[in-house]
């Protein structure tokens, strides 16, 4: 066999290789389309479809820092580390991350809505009078369901959120006009005039938590309109068989600016405090408002005062330096007098930064 029939050959079988493969080639099938998310626009801006079924969805939530200083807002009498019978004043700091998210969708009963919101905290305070920073576990702040006017599940009280919080100030319980987290069962009305009912079957938490089958009851009623409104709610805390009531007046002064004042009333036959009443004294009040200088920068106030007189006053100006990011200075004061609930009298100042990005 000489070079070129060899050559031919090698040629040849090539050509019956090749051919043999372009026949049994693998055929690719043509991607399919990407099946993208669809926006739902029915709730509100964030929310979208989650694939496969009618449930429109939104993820959000908050990264927030607090610096704290002074007598009630920052961590006092901790331990010099070098010199130990010696006490220092510090700084309280806080981070946190809180996720939520918000469920969606239309049903012949009406509209089918969740609400969850759970907090990470890494906090730092006084500790066996030292002052420690670590992982403060992890709150489970509002996990509720809702048809329609029916609410069930874990939320704060309607005493609270029906009526409103005490202002646009961080520190807004220097005189506290009720405890927050319960499971409730509740019911509001809203007639589509500006006035609206609600009715919540409660828990309570903590050391306020009912301990029998008869839950706390709340009651309430509101109206709404272009000047502000008006809003009354009443509870009964069954465990220690005690009452309490708010009535709340809000109005909107000009396009700046915005005011409130709210009353609170609560029995203590049996018990100085209970879930709803924790103020000292039957009675209490709170009043306060804000001041927008533009659409990014306010400034708020809140003064409160109640029986066993207790004062308190928190100003702050808050400015949103690029959307989504703000950030809070707060001053806040008291003053507990000597009265028939204390004996010793307790004043101080103290100050908050905050800086929070939503999203």
């Amino acid at each position: 066999m000489n070079i070129k029939s060899l050559l031919l050959g090698s040629a040849a079988a090539l050509l019956a290789v090749s051919g043999a493969r372009a026949a049994d080639a693998v055929v690719v099938a043509e991607p399919e389309p990407a099946e993208y998310v669809k926006i739902c626009d029915v709730y509100g801006a964030g929310y979208f479809y989650i694939p496969g079924t009618e449930t429109c969805l939104r993820i959000g939530g908050y990264v927030r820092y607090d610096i704290g200083v002074g007598d009630r807002e920052g961590t006092t009498d901790v331990i010099d580390v070098l010199n130990p019978t010696d006490r220092n004043d510090t700084y309280f700091k806080r981070g946190r991350f809180a996720l939520k998210t918000w469920t969606g969708q239309e049903t012949e009963l009406g509209t089918l809505k969740t609400y969850t919101e759970t907090r990470f905290n890494f906090d730092s305070g006084n500790v066996g009078g030292f002052n420690v920073a670590s992982n403060k576990g992890v709150s489970l702040n509002f996990a509720w369901i809702q048809l329609g006017g029916l609410r069930v599940g874990k939320d704060e009280s309607a005493f609270d959120t029906f009526s409103g919080y005490a202002g646009n100030v961080i520190d807004d319980t220097i005189v506290p006009y009720g405890e927050f987290d319960t499971n409730l069962i509740s019911y509001t009305f809203d007639a589509g005039n500006g006035f609206s009912a609600i009715v919540s079957l409660e828990q309570g938490s903590g050391v306020y938590t009912i301990d029998s089958y008869v839950p706390n009851v709340v009651g309430g009623a509101k109206y709404t309109a272009g000047w502000g409104g008006i809003t009354g709610v009443v509870a009964y805390e069954s465990s220690r068989e005690e009452w309490a009531g708010k009535l709340r007046l809000d109005v909107k002064a000009t396009d700046q600016i915005d005011l409130f004042i709210m009353g609170g009333w609560g029995s203590d036959d049996n018990s100085p405090r209970n879930f709803y009443k924790l103020w000292d004294g039957n009675w209490a009040i709170w009043g306060g408002g804000t001041y927008k200088f533009n659409e990014k920068t306010s400034f708020n106030i809140q003064a409160s005062y109640d029986e066993g007189k207790t004062f308190g006053l928190a100003a702050n100006v808050a400015h949103q330096l690029v959307p989504g990011f703000t950030i809070t200075a707060e001053v806040d004061y008291y003053n507990k007098a000597v009265s028939n609930w204390r004996t010793v009298k307790d004043d101080g100042v103290g100050g908050i930064l905050r800086f929070q990005r939503d999203f």
